[in-house]
Order: C-alpha cells, then sequence, then structure tokens
C-alpha cells in the first residue's frame, strides 16, 4: 500500500516540486504575456467569432511584424481588460470609404470574403492616420449606429486573435 505522501509527490519529491515550478513559470509567461483570453461579447464579428467565444490573443506577433488588412485584432479600450474584437480593414495613410456596405480603400472596392451578410451602410471617406488602423466588425447586416468601428491608434492594438 503507497502512502499518501508518495501518491501525491512520486518517488522523488524534488524532481516534483522542479516540475511543478517549470509549468508554472511556463504558464505565466504563456498566459500573462505572450496569450492573453479574451470573451467576445456582442455580434459584430459573426459569424467569424460567436457571442460568448473563448479565444486567445497574440502578442507578441506585432512586436515582429506590423499588422496587415484582415487581420482580426483585440483592441485596448480602458485598461488591459477591456478589449474590443475587430477586423483590420485600411492601413495607415489609406483613405477609407464604406459605400452601400462595400468597403472601399482610395477608391478601391475591398474583397471580404468573411463578409456574408451586408447593410446598406454609408460612412464618408477618411483618412487613417500614420499610425493609425481602421477597424470594422464582420457583421455588417447591424445598424450602422450598432456598430462600434473607425480609427484606432496602433498603441491600443494588444494583438492577433489566434483561434
Amino acid at each position: 500500500m503507497s502512502s499518501p505522501r508518495r501518491i501525491l509527490f512520486g518517488r522523488n519529491p524534488r524532481r516534483t516540486a522542479a516540475r511543478i515550478i517549470v509549468l508554472a513559470v511556463v504558464c505565466l509567461i504563456t498566459f500573462g504575456w505572450a496569450l492573453t483570453p479574451v470573451r467576445v461579447h456582442g455580434i459584430s464579428m459573426e459569424p467569424t467569432y460567436r457571442d460568448g467565444a473563448l479565444n486567445l490573443v497574440n502578442r507578441v506577433v506585432y512586436r515582429l511584424r506590423r499588422p496587415v488588412r484582415g487581420d482580426v485584432v483585440a483592441i485596448r479600450l480602458a485598461g488591459p481588460s477591456v478589449l474590443y474584437v475587430k477586423r483590420i480593414v485600411a492601413l495607415p495613410a489609406e483613405k477609407v470609404a464604406i459605400v452601400n456596405g462595400v468597403v472601399e480603400i482610395n477608391g478601391t472596392p475591398l474583397a471580404e470574403p468573411y463578409v456574408h451578410n451586408r447593410g446598406k451602410w454609408d460612412v464618408p471617406e477618411v483618412t487613417v492616420g500614420p499610425r493609425e488602423y481602421f477597424v470594422v466588425g464582420d457583421n455588417r447586416i447591424m445598424r450602422v449606429a450598432d456598430h462600434d468601428f473607425g480609427r484606432v491608434d496602433a498603441s491600443r492594438i494588444l494583438g492577433k486573435l489566434v483561434f
């Protein structure tokens, strides 16, 4: 019959303790710095991301490269725990408008295969600043007044959604 100590710590308690410490450090680094869990609230990103879905944000990717058109990003609003999830449609210094539900970049319609339902949105042309991105959700059937979108400073982009 095995003792409770042996069942809990194995044959070598020091090795088990070292494994626990290494695992804890790896988890702290991974989920405290590199990946951040985020839960989607609302329907603005449907059907790509469903309301209530749990996803991970890769916080390291934009230290290696700049965001690109089509990336789904987490945007900081107030502190580290309040985030928006949106898709980048326009890059710095571009002109963007939404005409009859179609995003136009510098006057050219943007191909968006991820948008399944388009509303009749009309948003006047704006020029994105040198350190800004234009973001919008994938669910364009929503009323434009009920949807949060627009220019976002690069410093507010936390990272790219992984799942």
